[in-house]
């Protein structure tokens, strides 16, 4: 038995844990103009699912979010957004997480905690893909990232959760830009051009946009402190620099 496999069984019983209550996870890596989602596998059960963890008795619902993705990825200091709750009794299926735990060897009573139905709390996360180390977690095998039009089909609502999540995401793009806790920061350059902000938001939204409609949009939003040109080429073609006003 591996590692993984032996904090599993230590914790077979779900002891501190908080019963039915699970949180599962839409990580956004941005990686070369391309938008990938985090997917967990798991070995011969033809089986996918997004990242998920449970909260302890004496944890904090956001303490225990931070935590799961920092096991997950290895992150601590990333942009996080709960937001959603998915409790619909039609997404409870104990078939899964059963066939799951077979495949590993385990076998569940039929009251096993993690066959019981969960509500689910949904946060999305937006890390820089080059900077995470993405960990399977004890159930699962490998924890692979996948482009939004390679999405395999998940278990569970999780597709649904995909499908909220990058719509809550980018509605939220403009009103979320600024400030400490800003979403772009950790994808952008402390000093960066209004071309790298731009392709970082038709890379989440899926669509071109006006170079001149967008930089108009964007500092109408009082949000951007410009910065000295940066000299690259000629003078005359140099683009500005921009960084976030510290809020």
């Amino acid at each position: 038995m591996d590692e993984k496999d032996e904090r599993f069984e230590q914790n077979f019983e779900g002891v501190g844990y908080l019963p039915g209550l699970a949180m599962d996870f839409v990580i956004f890596g941005f990686d070369q103009h391309q938008l990938k989602i985090l997917i967990l596998e798991y070995q011969n059960t033809s089986l996918y699912a997004l990242p998920g963890g449970f909260v302890k008795e004496k944890e904090n619902l956001n303490d225990a979010a931070r935590r799961v993705l920092l096991e997950r990825t290895g992150l601590s200091d990333i942009y996080i957004d709960q937001f959603y709750t998915f409790g619909d009794l039609a997404r409870y299926d104990e078939v899964p997480l059963r066939t799951i735990m077979q495949a590993k060897g385990i076998s569940p009573a039929a009251d096993h905690w993690l066959l019981r139905r969960f509500i689910s709390v949904g946060y999305y996360a937006l890390i820089d893909f080059r900077k995470a180390a993405p960990r399977p977690d004890p159930l699962s095998d490998t924890c692979v990232w996948y482009t939004l039009d390679k999405l395999p089909t998940l278990m569970l609502d999780h597709n649904v959760i995909v499908q909220k999540a990058l719509e809550t995401l980018r509605a939220d793009l403009d009103r979320k830009l600024g400030g400490y806790e800003s979403w772009a920061a950790p994808l952008l350059p402390k000093a960066f051009t209004m071309s790298e902000l731009q392709k970082l938001y038709e890379t989440i939204l899926g669509q071109k946009l006006r170079r001149s409609s967008f930089q108009r949009k964007v500092l109408g939003l009082d949000i951007l402190e410009r910065l000295e040109k940066q000299y690259s080429g000629g003078a005359h073609k140099a683009p500005y620099l921009y960084q976030f006003i510290a809020r």
